[in-house]
């Protein structure tokens, strides 16, 4: 059967930490061919630099050949429908990366397709992301368990699956969001039931102090996410006070660790220079897209038990 990585609950929280530990010995510079003679397609309909890029160089570091399609190229259920994009693929490619706007189209493409699909952003999830986000504070902190994570800030994609992931692997994640920009309640409970296993935990908190005092890890994300360009005013009024910078960072323990996942608006949601801050990973945290994506990519051909 054709396993996908759609969400970042369609892998077992048992089986995560495995992942990031061979994400973390392939960083180390141990080699893989895991993917030799292998095509792996890249379908984009939102630009991406980090995705692309780890994508593209994490196939042929595993011996694979990597193809980009831009949205021209493809239209996925405008030029072509998505179905027949996925049968076409899948007869020809061996894996298929989707970065696209809802999770409906990303869903349609797997019923549809003989190959393992990996979501590389949609606007409900952006598991990739998580996984190097965990991989990130195991690095740091030495495990994810029992660590407390703060994430300011909207309850996004990309805030959806760093609390799968967190709790799934026994972390503790609060994240502070203004109302009516909460994670959404499905995904709060589907987050604490996926890490009850672990002992993980997800809450959701108004002021940003409530979450930092004291983490381990501070993140945070966009204000206003791709598509969502006409509602920017709106969206920086409601999270004036959520700026994460230097002072909120103090709050936090004395060896905390920044992280984003790029791009970021300094000036926004971080202030002037706090990627530069000794405190920040977030260089860190972008490389691990390649390693944790690798790491998966070897999985979901079955070169990964």
């Amino acid at each position: 059967m054709v396993q996908h990585f759609l969400k970042f609950s369609d892998i077992a929280s048992g089986e995560v930490q495995p992942l990031i530990e061979r994400a973390i010995d392939l960083k180390s510079g141990t080699k893989s061919n895991a993917l030799a003679g292998a095509s792996v397609v890249l379908l984009f309909e939102k630009p991406s630099l980090r995705t692309k890029l780890s994508f593209s160089i994490g196939t042929g570091k595993l011996g694979g050949t990597p193809l980009y399609l831009s949205p021209e190229e493809v239209g996925l259920g405008k030029r072509e429908p998505v179905g027949d994009v996925a049968k076409v693929v899948s007869r020809m490619a061996d894996i298929a990366v989707v970065r696209t706007f809802g999770q409906s189209i990303i869903e349609e493409f797997a019923a549809a397709a003989t190959i393992p699909v990996i979501n590389a952003l949609t606007d409900a999830e952006h598991p990739c992301q998580a996984l190097a986000d965990v991989q990130t504070i195991a690095e740091q902190l030495g495990s994810v368990r029992g660590a407390s994570v703060a994430y300011v800030g909207d309850g996004n994609n990309t805030a959806v699956s760093l609390a799968y992931a967190v709790a799934g692997l026994g972390g503790h994640l609060t994240l502070a969001s203004p109302g009516g920009f909460e994670l959404p309640e499905e995904e709060l409970e589907g987050a604490n039931a996926y890490g009850s296993s672990s002992g993980g935990s997800v809450k959701q908190a108004t002021y940003p102090q409530d979450a930092v005092s004291g983490a381990d890890i501070v993140y945070t994300d966009v204000w206003t996410s791709m598509g969502q360009e006409d509602e920017t005013a709106r969206r920086l009024a409601a999270f004036d006070g959520y700026q994460v910078n230097p002072a909120m960072l103090d709050l936090a323990s004395p060896n905390v660790k920044f992280m984003h996942d790029l791009p970021a608006h300094p000036g926004e949601e971080i202030s002037d220079g706090l990627l530069d801050d000794p405190r920040s990973v977030v260089f860190d945290q972008a490389e691990n897209r390649l390693w944790a994506q690798a790491a998966l990519m070897e999985k979901l051909v079955g070169k990964l038990t």
